[in-house]
């Protein structure tokens, strides 16, 4: 009699030590395609960004002949973002190819800001009807890209503190989720984070 409930209690641990390891192992699976998703808003609004930006030079060239070093760096920044979005999207998870986007990002922010900058020595070209809709519009995707990456690094921190945190830490490698989530954090962000003088 003894035995059977030494067995029975065995058992009951044995079935509940189970249902934990799935009920972990299920969050890791969820949080994981959380922060997959919240990638794919990151994308969205970079591929719209990124689809502004053509039109954006394009209407600049006609009043900024003097100007090409400046536009051309812009679209090559463009096209340098882009390649990185592309790593990035094939792999999400990949910390190197999130740095990457990151630094992408933070040259494609600083040859439009120098493009900000001569396009303010030009008041045709700031009044012109396309270039004041296409400035609104790449604007708008600036705060959506924000809120998308702000999104994003918040599911990718509550990825990283489930599955550093005590027990889930030694399930978490038995199934593969060995490697943190990387934030993706643009290169000179920290430029814009200090205040106007």
């Amino acid at each position: 009699m003894e035995n059977s409930s030494a067995i029975w209690i065995w058992a009951i641990a044995a079935a509940a030590l189970i249902f934990y390891v799935v009920g972990v192992y299920n969050k890791l699976i969820a949080l994981k395609n959380r922060c997959q998703n919240a990638f794919a808003q990151i994308e969205v609004q970079l591929k719209r960004r990124y689809d502004l930006i053509p039109n954006l030079v394009d209407t600049a060239k006609v009043y900024l002949k003097r100007e090409r070093e400046t536009l051309e760096a812009v679209t090559s920044a463009r096209n340098l973002a882009l390649t990185g979005l592309q790593a990035a999207a094939a792999n999400p998870g990949s910390a190197s190819a999130i740095a990457d986007l990151g630094q992408a990002e933070g040259a494609l922010a600083t040859a439009l800001g120098r493009l900000q900058v001569v396009m303010e020595a030009y008041p045709e070209l700031k009044a012109d009807q396309n270039m004041l809709q296409l400035t609104e519009e790449l604007t708008s995707t600036e705060n959506k890209v924000a809120f998308a990456r702000q999104a994003f690094n918040d599911s990718v921190m509550a990825y990283n503190i489930y599955k550093q945190s005590f027990p889930p830490v030694f399930v978490a490698g038995f199934f593969g989720h060995r490697q943190d989530g990387k934030l993706l954090e643009f290169a000179d962000s920290e430029q814009f984070q200090a205040a106007p003088r």
